[in-house]
């Protein structure tokens, strides 16, 4: 029962993220008709933000210490961050030790950016397109984003640690009535999923009581109907392009300290979410989010020792096994539109 719990867990983390992304990814398909295959470099760039906050929060500058010298006597130069200088060395230590969590502010106003030059530069001319010329485009700027990214911060994976206090493991196990130190679980796997929550529930809610919400969710059904009333519809799904690029940021921002970011991890994450929205449905909200828990669920159980041993490699397959089996029975997806993918 124990290892189950601990699977289940496993699979909620990794489901959080597969569901951020397929959300933002839905939210494309379902406003514009667009397939994104640069989401996943949305995620990335998230994920160098807060690398980046990080980094300039560790900038610093060379001072000479009479307090410590070296072994001929002579004064040792010290490193103090500017931060430190400038906020002083309390606030400093916190903003350095907090830069993960900070980058959320920090990365919110360049993702909205960054969805809206993408959509207005690129992908508006791609609307009317076949969905593989889309895919064609949108991959090669994948591309293209992850060399710049490879560029300026290396192949090789940047550290990014979380705040000093969620460095630590949990005893989960002991709150279900287990023996100590049996379930224990990383703390800011714990907060990711919450926040994940958090996250997925305000789209929702933004979608579903807000004026703008509702037009836009009008847009997604008839969206002919919508423009006939003098409603510009092609703002609003401009900023939701942008909102979905926010959506695949802070998922990236806060994913950093769980995988250490490099240049690659929005193609890794890219193609599974892809399956993700699949399974789901095409243009189901709703069928993204629970086929990424879903499958998050199903990828952990699958890396266990137990399976493994006895079907090698299943993990590395089983969200693709499910996919088939389950567009083959219903290829609109768990939750998709009667008619789409089914022509």
């Amino acid at each position: 029962m124990d290892a189950i719990i601990l699977q289940i867990l496993n699979g909620l983390d990794k489901g959080s993220a597969y569901a951020l992304i397929a959300l933002g990814l839905t939210l494309i398909f379902g406003t514009l008709g667009v397939v994104n295959f640069a989401h996943g470099a949305l995620f990335m760039i998230g994920a160098f933000c807060a690398v980046t906050l990080s980094k300039l929060f560790n900038l610093s500058f060379e001072t000479l210490d009479p307090t410590k010298k070296d072994f001929l006597g002579n004064p040792l130069k010290v490193k103090t961050p500017y931060v430190q200088e400038w906020f002083g060395p309390d606030v400093g230590a916190w903003l350095i030790d907090w830069s993960v969590p900070l980058a959320i502010l920090f990365s919110i106003p360049i993702m909205v950016a960054i969805g809206f030059v993408m959509e207005r530069g690129l992908i508006k001319h791609f609307y009317k397109r076949p969905h593989a010329d889309q895919i064609l485009v949108t991959f090669g700027l994948a591309i293209v984003l992850q060399e710049i990214i490879k560029s300026n911060f290396g192949a090789n994976p940047v550290p990014t640690p979380a705040p000093e206090v969620f460095r630590g493991s949990f005893d989960f196990g002991v709150l279900l009535g287990f023996d100590p130190n049996v379930i224990i679980y990383p703390y800011w796997r714990m907060v990711y999923f919450a926040f994940a929550a958090v996250i997925i529930g305000g789209v929702f809610a933004f979608l579903q009581f807000t004026t703008f919400g509702m037009v836009v969710r009008a847009g997604m059904a008839d969206r002919a109907t919508v423009g006939l009333l003098g409603i510009n519809i092609d703002k609003r799904f401009t900023i939701m392009f942008g909102l979905a690029a926010a959506v695949a940021g802070l998922a990236g921002v806060m994913y950093a300290p769980i995988n250490s970011p490099n240049y690659h991890m929005g193609m890794d994450f890219l193609v599974l979410s892809f399956v993700v929205v699949v399974v789901g449905g095409m243009g189901s909200l709703p069928g993204a989010v629970a086929a990424g828990f879903l499958l998050g669920i199903l990828e952990s159980f699958a890396s266990m020792n137990e399976v493994k041993s006895v079907i090698p490699g299943i993990d590395q397959i089983i969200i693709y096994l499910v996919a088939i089996v389950i567009l083959l029975a219903r290829p609109r997806g768990l939750m998709g539109r009667k008619g789409v993918m089914e022509d």
